[in-house]
């Protein structure tokens, strides 16, 4: 299991409305804590797929992007677009990705309304346009590497993953939990995070700048381990990854067994 911290792909611009986004969800959930977690919030601000389909005007599948339903919720989110969000910003532009977001988001959230038209339970949260901006990623960067903490018994590294992996794996997630999701009562809204990815990868060759191309080479390799040293990181050789993992995996059981 792996968990991504950032990316070693620099932006060459300042992506102020990624900042911005994180800053006002940030500010709206802290909103929501003072209130105590007042479910009215929910169903006045989230999305209701009966009440959208009934009068296609709400504006709440706009304010439940910005609605969180817990800590490690909007934790998640916005760790995601703070890692992934600057660069397609950077890709695009400032209006260009506020359009790019919000649509996402809109499609995100009808894919899931579709899905359960007559729900009533209120969709909250920025998974969905974020999805998206995974999406735009994958088709901008599939191989610029991702710091990821990797988990392997008990046993914690940090390892240089490339991007087609960490998202793919991430959009497989999304599959694999569908089946259990359908006959529950609220949970996560998975087909939400799949409509909104696969709408990243078709409206980014739409909205990047014509002077980006898609499918960037990477600029780190890959498979390296971060390793502590006496003042900075260092890496190991990527074959010694496995080996690594393998001995400390040995000594951990051991150690259980004395």
């Amino acid at each position: 299991m792996f968990f991504p911290i950032s990316d070693d792909n620099p932006s060459s611009t300042t992506p102020y409305v990624t900042y911005f986004l994180i800053g006002l969800c940030s500010f709206v959930f802290m909103l929501q804590y003072l209130s105590q977690m007042n479910p009215s919030i929910f169903y006045n601000f989230g999305f209701v797929p009966a009440a959208f389909f009934s009068d296609y005007s709400s504006i709440t599948i706009y304010t439940s992007m910005f609605l969180h339903g817990g800590f490690f919720h909007i934790a998640g989110n916005m760790l995601y677009l703070w890692i992934f969000g600057d660069n397609v910003e950077d890709a695009m532009g400032t209006m260009k990705f506020i359009i790019f977001y919000l649509l996402c988001g809109t499609i995100a959230a009808l894919c899931q309304g579709f899905v359960d038209p007559n729900s009533q339970i209120p969709m909250v949260g920025a998974s969905g346009a974020i999805a998206g901006v995974l999406g735009a990623y994958l088709m901008l960067y599939p191989k610029a590497n991702v710091k990821c903490l990797v988990f392997i018994i008990i046993i914690i590294q940090m390892i240089r993953i490339p991007a087609f992996i960490v998202l793919g794996f991430w959009l497989a997630l999304q599959f694999f939990n569908i089946p259990g999701s359908i006959d529950s009562d609220g949970g996560t809204a998975y087909f939400a995070h799949i409509g909104g990815f696969l709408a990243g990868i078709v409206l980014i060759p739409f909205f990047k700048n014509k002077n980006v191309q898609l499918f960037h080479e990477k600029n780190t390799s890959s498979w390296q381990v971060f390793e502590r040293g006496s003042n900075e990181f260092n890496f190991k050789k990527k074959n010694d990854v496995v080996i690594d993992f393998i001995k400390k995996s040995e000594e951990s059981i051991n150690r259980r067994k004395h």
